[in-house]
C-alpha cells in the first residue's frame, strides 16, 4: 500500500502548532454575553431562598437564572441532573444560579452580589454509607426519573443509581468442586481526564427558531439530542457545530454548561458564551469512578482457574447523567476476565450514590479499575499457588478455537503471543537487583460500531473534500479519514481535506467513544468510495479516479457530492477483538517508598496499521495516562469537598516518569476496520496501572489491592510489615 500504513503528517498539525486553530474558548460574536454559574458550598442541603436583587442592579447583567423558575433536567441517558438546582443541592460545585452579563468580570461581581439560604442536610460519602439500611436519600425516587435503568434482578438498597449483573455457567457449583477458593477485595480510586481544554461553549437561540451551538463536545448529534430532550423541543431545530476538543479521554460526551447557556441565551436574546475554568473542572465536571472490588476465583490444585466471581461497588457521586450507557453501567464490568479459561462467571456492579462531585465516563469506563482487581488477584492467587505469575497466566489463557467466558467465539486468539512477546522483551526471569519488580497485565479489545455518515465532495479540480459528523478530539481520525481515502482513489493526501459538518448537513453519528471512529466512519467513507467507484464505472468503464473525476462533475453539473450512511454494528460482526500484554520494571526505595518505572513493554496484536506514528501515540499517551493512575493521579475528596483544584494539587505524569518503552506488535491479516484495521485506544491504558502495581507487588513482596500506590502507601505497608515480623519474633 502506498498510503495506508505509512507515517503520515497530521492534517491539523499546522493549524494546532501555529496556534491557529480555533477552539470553543476561542469562539467571539458580536454583541455575545458571558455566563457564569453560582455553585453550592455544600454537599447535600435544601435551598431555602434565593435572593438576587443587589446582583440585577448591577450595571451590564442581562439575565438571572434559577432552577426553581425552570426546573429542566439533563443528562446523557439518565436525566436526573437538574440544569439549576431545583430544591436542592446534592454536591459541593452544583450549580444554582446563572447569570449573563455583558463581560466577564461583571458577571463574576454579579456572583458575589447574590445570596442563597440553604438548610443542610445530613451528606452521604462514601458507598459503604449510601446502601446501608436507612441510610439518608440523595435522591428520593430515582427510577422515576427520565432515563432509568432497573435490572429485573436488582436489590432494594437505597441510594443505588444502577445496578448489573452478567452471568455465565454454574459459579456455585464450580466454586464447591475448586480446590481451593480464594477472594480478596480492591480499591480504585476518584480520577479526572486532565484534558488541556477545559469545556467551552457557545449558544445562539435564533429569532428563527434555530439554536446553534458551538462546544467542546466530542459527539454533536447525541448533544443536540440530549438538549432537545431536556428543553423538550424538536432536535431539528439544534444546529450543533463540532469543535476542535483539546482532549477527551470520556469526559467531553456531556452536555455540561450548554444546557445553561442555552436558557440564558434564550432569555437574553443573544449568544451566550460559558467556559469553564480548571479549578471548575475539578470542582464539579465528572471523574472516573471510584471502585471497591471484591474477587473470588476458584482454582485446581494444578492451578487451572475454574470459575470467576466479582462483587463491584461503584461510587457514581450526586447523579447519574454523565453516564450515556442504557443500563447506566459500564461497560468494562462484561470485560471480567475475558482473556481466560474460566468456565463460569458471575459479575455484579452497583453504582451508589453519594454526595460527591458526579462520576462520568473516563477511557474505558470500568475497564482500569475491573482490569486492576483481576490481574492484581491473579497475582496473589499464583503467589499463594507457588507458580510464576507469568506462567500462572499463560496456563489460563484462552486459546485458539477457545470460547470468551462470554460465549462469544472470536476469529484469531494471540493472547499466549502477546504475553510471551510482553514476559520476553522485560526480561521475565533474569537476574533482577533488590527491591527491583516486574509485572505483566492482559486485556482485550475491539472497537465498537453504531450508526455512521459522512459526505464526500469531488470538486472539479479533482481535490477531494470529506466532511464528517464528529470532531477530532486529538486521536488523529481524520488523518487516518484521509489515508483511506487517498489509499483508495491511489491519490496524494495532499489533494484531501477533511472538515466537520453541523448536525444538520449530515445523519446521526454515535460519536467518538469506544475505539469506534476508525471502525465505523471509516466503513462509512468506504461506503461513499464505493459509490463514488460506481459512478466512474459506469461514466468511463473504468475505477481510475485521475481518469474519472471529470466526468464524475460533468454529470453532476459541478462539484459530485456523494454522501454515504452506514448502520455499522455495534460489535463487529463475525466477532473480533485484539489482544494486550504489558509489562513494567518498577525500582522501590523502601525507606522512603518512592517508585521508579524503569521498564515498559507493551505488545499488541495488530491488524493493519493505518498511521504508524500516530497508532504508536495512542500507546505511549494510553500507557502514560495508565502509569499516573497507578502511581500519582487522585482526587481527593474530603468531607465531599474535592481539595485537589488545580493541576498543581492534581498529580499527573511529567516527563521525568516516562520509562524507557518498547512496543511489540504481532501482526495478523483480519481486522473488522477498512484495510483489516482494528482498535488501539483503551487497549494501551486499561491494563497499565495493573503491570506496574504488579511490578511493585514483586519488589516489596506484599499484595497491591490499592490505587494509587503512592510512596506514602507503600512506606506504610513495608513499614508496618516490618513492625508486624518485628512483633513476631
Amino acid at each position: 500500500m502506498n498510503v495506508v500504513g505509512k507515517k503520515t503528517p497530521r492534517i491539523e498539525g499546522p493549524e494546532k502548532t501555529n496556534g491557529s486553530l480555533e477552539y470553543a474558548a476561542d469562539l467571539k460574536q458580536s454583541s455575545h454575553l458571558w455566563g457564569k454559574t453560582l455553585r453550592s458550598p455544600y454537599p447535600h442541603a435544601r435551598i431555602i431562598s434565593i435572593d438576587t436583587s443587589q446582583a440585577s442592579k448591577l450595571e451590564g447583567v442581562k439575565v438571572i437564572l434559577t432552577g426553581k423558575d425552570h426546573p429542566h433536567l439533563m443528562g446523557r441517558m439518565m436525566r436526573d441532573l437538574p440544569v439549576l438546582a431545583i430544591d436542592k443541592v446534592r454536591f459541593i460545585g452544583e450549580r444554582v444560579v446563572a447569570v449573563a452579563a455583558d463581560s466577564l468580570d461583571t458577571v463574576n461581581q454579579a456572583l458575589e452580589l447574590i445570596h442563597v439560604q440553604y438548610e443542610e442536610l445530613e451528606p452521604v460519602y462514601t458507598v459503604d454509607a449510601a446502601l446501608r439500611h436507612n441510610a439518608p436519600l440523595i435522591h428520593e425516587s430515582p427510577q422515576s426519573y427520565p432515563g432509568a435503568f432497573s435490572h429485573p434482578d436488582q436489590p432494594e438498597l437505597p441510594n443505588l443509581c444502577s445496578y448489573g449483573r452478567w452471568t455465565h455457567g454454574d459459579v456455585d457449583k464450580e466454586l464447591k468442586v475448586s480446590d481451593r477458593v480464594i477472594s480478596n477485595t480492591f480499591y480504585t480510586q476518584k480520577e479526572h481526564h486532565g484534558y488541556m481544554e477545559t469545556h467551552a461553549c457557545m449558544v445562539d437561540v435564533g429569532t428563527d427558531g434555530i439554536t446553534n451551538v458551538w462546544a467542546s463536545n466530542k459527539s454533536p448529534h447525541l448533544l443536540r439530542m440530549q438538549l432537545a430532550a431536556t428543553f423538550e423541543i424538536e432536535p431539528t431545530s439544534v444546529r450543533v457545530h463540532p469543535m476542535p476538543v483539546g482532549g477527551d479521554f470520556g469526559g467531553k460526551g456531556s452536555p455540561m454548561d450548554v444546557p445553561v447557556a442555552y436558557l440564558l441565551s434564550k432569555h437574553a436574546g443573544k449568544p451566550v458564551k460559558i467556559v469553564m475554568t480548571y479549578q471548575e473542572e475539578l470542582l464539579a465536571a465528572n471523574s472516573r469512578h471510584p471502585s471497591k472490588i471484591t474477587v473470588s476465583t476458584g482454582v485446581t490444585s494444578e492451578g487451572n482457574l475454574t470459575s470467576l466471581q466479582v462483587d463491584a461497588v461503584f461510587d457514581g457521586g450526586a447523579y447519574g447523567a454523565f453516564k450515556p450507557a442504557p443500563n447506566i453501567n459500564l461497560h468494562g464490568l462484561e470485560q471480567a476476565g475475558s482473556c481466560y479459561r474460566f468456565t463460569a462467571l458471575d459479575v455484579t456492579s452497583h453504582i451508589a450514590y453519594t454526595n460527591t462531585l458526579p462520576s462520568g465516563h473516563m477511557r474505558s469506563p470500568g475497564g482500569p479499575q475491573i482490569n486492576f482487581a483481576i490481574e492484581s488477584h491473579l497475582n496473589i492467587v499464583a503467589s499463594e499457588l507457588g507458580i510464576d505469575a507469568y506462567q500462572f497466566r499463560r496456563k489460563n489463557l484462552l486459546r485458539q478455537g477457545d470460547l470468551a467466558p462470554n460465549e462469544e467465539k472470536w476469529g484469531t486468539i494471540k493472547a499466549i503471543e502477546v504475553l510471551d512477546a510482553a514476559a520476553e522483551k522485560i526480561g521475565w526471569g533474569t537476574p533482577k537487583g533488590a527491591h527491583v519488580g516486574r509485572g505483566i497485565a492482559m486485556y482485550e479489545r475491539g472497537p465498537i460500531g453504531g450508526d455512521s455518515s459522512c459526505q464526500i465532495v469531488v470538486h472539479t479540480n479533482g481535490n477531494i473534500t470529506l466532511f464528517v459528523p464528529v470532531a477530532d478530539p486529538g486521536q488523529g481520525a481524520y488523518t487516518a479519514m484521509q489515508q483511506i481515502i487517498a489509499e483508495n482513489l491511489s491519490i496524494s493526501p495532499s489533494r484531501i481535506q477533511v472538515k466537520a459538518a453541523p448536525t444538520d448537513q449530515l445523519p446521526f453519528d454515535l460519536g467518538v467513544s469506544g475505539s469506534r471512529v476508525t471502525f465505523a466512519l471509516g466503513a462509512t467513507v468506504m461506503e461513499g468510495l464505493k459509490t463514488i467507484k460506481n459512478h466512474l464505472l459506469e461514466l468511463t468503464g473504468s475505477e481510475d479516479f485521475d481518469q474519472g473525476y471529470s466526468a464524475l462533475c460533468d454529470h453532476f453539473e459541478g462539484d459530485a457530492i456523494i454522501d454515504a450512511y452506514k448502520s455499522v454494528p455495534i460489535f463487529p460482526d463475525p466477532p473480533s477483538t485484539e489482544f494486550t500484554a504489558q509489562a513494567a520494571e518498577v525500582e522501590v526505595d523502601v525507606e522512603t517508598g518512592l517508585v521508579r518505572v524503569t521498564k515498559f513493554i507493551s505488545a499488541h496484536d495488530v491488524g493493519t496499521i493505518i498511521n504508524p506514528e500516530g497508532h504508536r501515540g495512542q500507546i505511549l499517551g494510553g500507557a502514560i495516562q495508565g502509569i499516573g493512575m497507578a502511581l500519582v493521579e487522585e482526587h481527593l475528596i474530603q468531607d465531599g469537598k474535592p481539595i485537589t483544584l488545580s493541576l498543581a494539587d492534581y498529580k499527573i505524569p511529567n516527563i521525568a516518569d516516562i520509562p524507557g518503552f518498547e512496543i511489540v506488535y504481532l501482526p495478523r491479516n483480519e481486522g473488522p476496520g477498512p484495510y483489516n484495521s482494528g482498535a488501539i485506544a483503551e487497549a494501551a491504558n486499561v491494563p497499565s496501572a495493573s503491570a506496574v502495581a504488579n511490578a511493585i507487588q514483586d519488589a516489596i513482596k506484599l499484595p497491591v489491592c490499592q490505587l494509587p500506590v503512592t510512596a506514602e502507601r507503600i512506606y506504610s505497608m513495608t513499614h508496618q510489615n516490618n513492625v508486624e515480623e518485628e512483633g513476631n519474633e
